[in-house]
């Protein structure tokens, strides 16, 4: 009889730990399932996140892009208005320059010429009055000739008379003489003098003119800005959720074969020592 309990409740014992084995591996199936799950969708969101940023910094990119971009053209467009600006002022301001140097070198150059004229005109009196200090001089002379020949006409004839006449006209040459060589070096004197006054003019002018500045030319026109290709944004790519692979399932009917076949193991036993006289 003993026998017989225990192998009844051995064959209780198989099919109940059969029974609780494969519950216990369904459990584990079920959080391994869970678990799975709870990994799959936390990789879905992570992807989600990920793409979510990538799009914002992508559009962020392009709007700091095209942000600093309008800043560059309108900088590069600004710079270049005012440096045309500052080059036309400079210009202009050269120009007034050189319409100051023409004006100075007209009036230095009028200056000269008059200047020059009034020492032609000193030269020219100069001249004339040695002119007419020398006609004067020649009626001096021509009274004191005809002087000298009156008294020597009172002589008494003979030599002495002849005399007196070739004496007083050899001394009327010889004055008339020095007088023609005075004239004659006053004159030579005098264009010399003009064409002093006519080189120094010159000089004057030229070197008025070398001080007069260079007209100016206007500079080319400063190039206009070119705004430069745009760049090319490459959208980002789209992160995808991680691979997770499936749990293995533990099989639920395993226990309760074993269970089973426990429990049959045990019943046979019974019967087997029911049997026996």
């Amino acid at each position: 009889m003993a026998a017989i309990a225990l192998g009844v409740a051995g064959l209780v014992t198989g099919i109940a730990g059969g029974i609780f084995g494969s519950k216990q591996a369904s459990d584990q199936n079920a959080q391994a399932q869970s678990n799975y799950e709870a990994q799959k969708r936390a990789s879905e969101e992570a992807a989600r996140n990920t793409n979510e940023y990538n799009r914002r910094v992508f559009e962020a990119d392009k709007e700091n892009y095209r942000r600093q971009r309008d800043y560059e053209w309108t900088t590069a467009v600004k710079s270049w208005q005012y440096n045309t600006e500052i080059q036309d002022y400079q210009y202009l301001q050269t120009a007034r320059q050189y319409l100051g140097s023409v004006e100075n070198t007209q009036q230095q150059l009028t200056y000269n010429s008059v200047a020059a004229q009034q020492a032609k005109a000193q030269e020219q009196a100069s001249l004339a009055e040695i002119l007419n200090q020398a006609a004067f001089q020649r009626e001096g002379m021509l009274i004191e000739n005809l002087q000298n020949e009156g008294r020597a006409a009172l002589l008494q004839a003979g030599g002495s008379r002849a005399k007196a006449l070739q004496s007083t006209i050899a001394e009327q040459g010889r004055n008339a003489a020095i007088l023609s060589a005075s004239l004659m070096s006053a004159g030579m004197q005098s264009q010399r003098n003009m064409q002093d006054i006519a080189l120094g003019r010159y000089a004057d002018d030229l070197k008025a003119r070398n001080a007069m500045m260079i007209e100016p030319e206007r500079l080319p026109d400063i190039p206009q800005p070119i705004k430069p290709p745009e760049r090319v944004f490459v959208e980002p790519m789209q992160a995808t959720a991680g691979y997770i692979p499936a749990p293995m399932q533990q099989s639920i009917f395993a226990p309760l074969i074993s269970g089973l076949s426990s429990g049959l193991s045990s019943g046979a036993s019974i019967y087997g020592n029911l049997k026996k006289p």
